[in-house]
């Protein structure tokens, strides 16, 4: 079905998040500041994480566990699914893959051609499924590491293979965290050192505040609130715009409608003035206005200031100006 673009209502959608960073810079605890999460440790690295930050979890040992245990009875209570880390998932995506069919993968055990795009098509599934069937918030956390390109050194996902480029694909939002003094920041706009993902206004880096014994641990819950909110001021805004669109269209064509000759559409041409336009309306009615006039064979008397019928000898009507 061809649906229309301004019907969407998003305002409270789900948010597709991916995480990067260096080990040990406090990636797995920025994660759980998601919404009523759950903690899927495939990295089993809960131990590492201050144990007043601790989510419920569970630590899959197979690609097959993880998708037992991903049903909605079981993830009933959960707002956000947090993947701990997309490294090992993929590790573990890549044994399922090759025990399904040991052409996906090497006699050394690392992954073929064929394979990775199994890898590709399973990832983005399975992000899909937690997305639009269990409707859930999905964070993904990322190792990073360095690479040298010339000169400079860049941030890149640690991942196996290719798969590094394509796991950011179906996300909403993608940032780096990263030190500088004694702040630990997140940035979400492309630069030279990493590749980053925002939307809906969230770009830039942001500050990350530190974590204190009373503090909650809430970063992520109030960037996804920031990230709805503006979702929603733009579908009011669109909506807003899309109405003043349609009320000038209806005036416009109810104008339109009222032309059946040269006094009619004379005395149109206020009204059409007077028309508050949105988007598109203004070019729109004016194409039905001079196709009416041709229709009606009329054309415009620049002496007069008015149309009058167009005389035989000009052959036809002429267009409205």
């Amino acid at each position: 079905m061809i649906r229309n673009p301004n019907e969407i209502r998003e305002g409270a959608k789900k948010i597709r998040m991916l995480i990067a960073g260096y080990p040990g810079i406090g990636k797995s605890t920025l994660a759980l500041s998601a919404p009523n999460p759950l903690h899927i440790d495939v990295d089993f690295g809960i131990d590492r994480i201050e144990p007043r930050y601790r989510k419920p979890y569970i630590q899959p040992q197979s690609y097959d566990e993880i998708l037992e245990d991903l049903t909605p009875e079981n993830l009933r209570d959960f707002d956000t699914l947090v993947f701990d880390t997309g490294g090992k998932l993929i590790s573990l995506m890549s044994l399922w893959a090759i025990r399904k069919d040991p052409k996906n993968g090497k006699r050394d055990g690392s992954l073929s051609l064929p394979g990775y795009g199994v890898i590709k098509r399973e990832f983005n599934r399975l992000m899909d499924y937690c997305f639009y069937e269990l409707q859930k918030n999905i964070v993904i956390v990322f190792h990073a590491k360095e690479d040298k390109d010339g000169e400079n050194v860049r941030l890149r996902l640690k991942v196996e293979g290719g798969t590094k480029e394509d796991v950011w694909e179906p996300m909403d939002l993608g940032g780096f965290v990263e030190i500088y003094g004694n702040d630990r920041t997140i940035g979400f706009s492309n630069c030279e050192r990493y590749f980053a993902k925002g939307t809906r206004g969230i770009n830039g880096i942001w500050k990350i505040p530190a974590l204190t014994p009373t503090s909650p641990n809430d970063f992520l819950t109030k960037l996804f609130a920031t990230y709805n909110a503006r979702t929603t001021a733009e579908l009011e805004r669109n909506a807003e715009v899309q109405a003043k669109y349609d009320a000038a269209m209806a005036e416009g064509r109810a104008i339109v409608d009222s032309v059946t000759d040269a006094d009619s559409a004379t005395a149109a041409m206020p009204r059409m003035r007077a028309i508050q336009h949105a988007l598109t309306s203004e070019k729109e009615i004016n194409v039905m206005f001079n196709a009416k006039i041709k229709a009606c064979n009329l054309f415009y008397d620049r002496v007069l200031k008015a149309y009058t019928p167009a005389p035989p000898a000009n052959g036809g009507a002429r267009e409205a100006e």
